[in-house]
């Protein structure tokens, strides 16, 4: 086991953790988009909270993936032809939203119709990401070559699963209400909404949160067998997590302007706080194995490319990332605030 592989492990989940982060929020606000926007005043406000960042935040996604293929591609190629029509559904969802983004505006006529497919495109993509997840920890089915012998689609939905996947909805929602809360015009009905509806989900990802935590260290014994590195280090990320969901409940109900901005940062660094706990609870396995699986995990051991590889990855990586980074500082920077009133008039 290299140590490029090692460090090219850590990063595919921060790039993860980017996207749980980023295009959170994001999602999180287009499934709330039909229960707190009623008008199109409320909706151009939600749209106007979304439009210069979402398309940036989908970025880590498309990032992530492409990490993944680079740097262990037995694991891209097991995940992605075995969650393929899962995979399509994401792609088509966020394909929708795209186009509902850009034609909400123009075409006025088909406007139920574009908040539709913002709503679905949003909602999709949020459920699924964790039923993904909770596949890789939970094991699938593999033959020996690590091929995915499991039924499609409906061989991915079990309890734990399921249960993965509305603790990743109810994380985006929460985080969608916390953007929408600090991006909406100050005492407006939007930002009313918004603030009541924070804490209801935090605490819904919370008790999930827990049901997962017993889920997998008493019903599932431990990690499935994996091996188990990171002892210490996972129950300091379950200390974070539980610290900043807490953190961002309390900072919830101070109401005073300046409290969003923390709500917002405590709940993305629990966001973060959950994925490396992944990370850590399954490394080195990158895709566990199912008790009825005839092939082994997929590890960083078998599935790591060559390290003249990681190498050069690692070196793309220093000049590109940067420049990302820039990027997301200078737009975030550019629109931050709250929505004007001759921003939503634009629209």
């Amino acid at each position: 086991m290299s140590t490029l592989a090692i460090l090219w492990y850590f990063l595919v989940f921060l790039l993860i953790a980017g996207y749980f982060v980023l295009d959170g929020f994001d999602l999180g606000a287009g499934v709330l988009y039909p229960f707190v926007a009623k008008d199109e005043r409320d909706q151009a406000i939600v749209r106007r909270a979304l439009g210069p960042v979402w398309d940036g935040n989908e970025v880590w996604l498309l990032t992530a993936g492409g990490a993944l293929f680079a740097a262990f591609p037995d694991a891209y190629a097991t995940t992605f032809s075995g969650f393929y029509l899962a995979i399509m559904l994401v792609l088509f969802a966020l394909i929708v939203r795209a186009v509902s983004f850009e034609f909400w505006a123009a075409d006025t006529k088909w406007r139920p119709v574009w908040n539709a497919c913002f709503f679905l495109g949003s909602l999709l993509p949020a459920l699924l990401f964790g039923v993904a997840v909770g596949n890789v920890v939970q094991g699938i089915p593999m033959d020996v070559a690590g091929n995915y012998t499991g039924v499609p689609l409906l061989g991915l939905i079990t309890p734990f699963t399921l249960l993965c996947g509305l603790f990743g909805l109810a994380m985006f929602i929460a985080a969608g209400a916390c953007w929408l809360a600090l991006k909406a015009p100050l005492g407006s009905a939007l930002e009313q909404k918004v603030a009541r509806l924070r804490m209801p989900f935090q605490i819904i990802a919370f008790a999930l949160f827990a049901l997962l935590t017993i889920m997998i260290f008493v019903a599932m014994g431990g990690t499935n067998g994996m091996v188990a590195e990171f002892g210490i280090v996972r129950w300091l990320l379950v200390l974070l997590f539980v610290v900043c969901m807490i953190m961002s409940l309390v900072m919830g109900i101070n109401r005073k302007e300046g409290s969003s901005l923390w709500v917002f940062i405590y709940q993305s660094i629990a966001a973060v706080a959950s994925v490396f706990l992944v990370a850590c609870s399954m490394f080195p396995v990158l895709v566990a194995a199912s008790p009825e699986s005839v092939g082994p995990a997929i590890t960083l051991m078998s599935a790591g490319a060559s390290d003249l590889s990681l190498f050069c990855m690692t070196v793309i990586l220093c000049i590109g990332l940067p420049f990302v980074l820039v990027y997301h500082v200078i737009i975030y920077r550019t629109f931050r605030g709250r929505v004007k009133e001759e921003d939503v008039a634009a629209h």
